[in-house]
């Protein structure tokens, strides 16, 4: 991606799973009833219960497990500032911007600094040749939870239609949802953590490798 603020902090981190053990663009507005949280889908199915004395879990005599295989890597990139944030799975590519730069106070009107910004993560979209783009605002939990709300899905609106502009692609369509102060990802009893959890993300699939 072209433009891409400086980053100083580098977090990875693996889950690691033995393979053998068990086998256009149209206006997209923020939706109002929001189900689960952001990238999730609900299952209704039961943990599965594993008899550890089941004579079918064990491996026939002269056989042996397979190489290990990393299923996914999750690399976590941070501004030293923490205004914007970069998440890599195998899968997906996920930017989070603290509201403090794209919006002014209890605001959702973008600021100056926001089309370079986004301008950036639409430079990404390209590259990766992304056509499903989610974008989900979120708050703090001062003010009512209704205000949260409501600003969280202008802020969403506001940044999915620069986004849209920056694209000019028909053929990206559009998830944009508003949390409100649901899913923080840090403390709310610090200003340093409610100005982490004041943000808009910008999630899509990868598809290069």
């Amino acid at each position: 991606m072209t433009a891409v603020p400086r980053f100083a902090l580098v977090l990875a981190a693996a889950s690691v799973l033995l393979a053998g053990n068990l086998h256009a663009a149209t206006a997209a507005r923020a939706e109002d009833d929001p189900v689960g949280p952001p990238g999730s889908e609900a299952s209704s199915a039961a943990p599965v219960e594993v008899d550890a004395a089941d004579p079918d879990l064990k491996l026939p005599e002269g056989a042996t497990l397979a190489q290990a295989k990393v299923l996914d890597i999750k690399s976590v990139v941070e501004e030293q500032s923490g205004d914007e944030r970069r998440e890599d799975t195998n899968t997906n590519v996920t930017f989070a911007l603290q509201a403090e730069v794209l919006f002014g106070k209890d605001s959702a009107k973008l600021g100056a600094e926001a089309q370079s910004r986004i301008a950036g993560i639409a430079e990404e979209i390209k590259t990766q040749n992304a056509t499903k783009i989610r974008v989900f605002g979120f708050t703090d939990n001062l003010g009512s939870s209704a205000h949260g709300d409501v600003l969280s899905k202008k802020r969403a609106n506001a940044v999915q239609e620069l986004l849209a502009q920056s694209l000019n692609d028909s053929g990206v369509t559009y998830e944009v949802r508003g949390y409100g102060e649901d899913y923080p990802i840090a403390d709310n009893s610090t200003e340093a953590g409610r100005k982490k959890n004041r943000r808009v993300e910008v999630s899509f699939p990868r598809v290069d490798d």
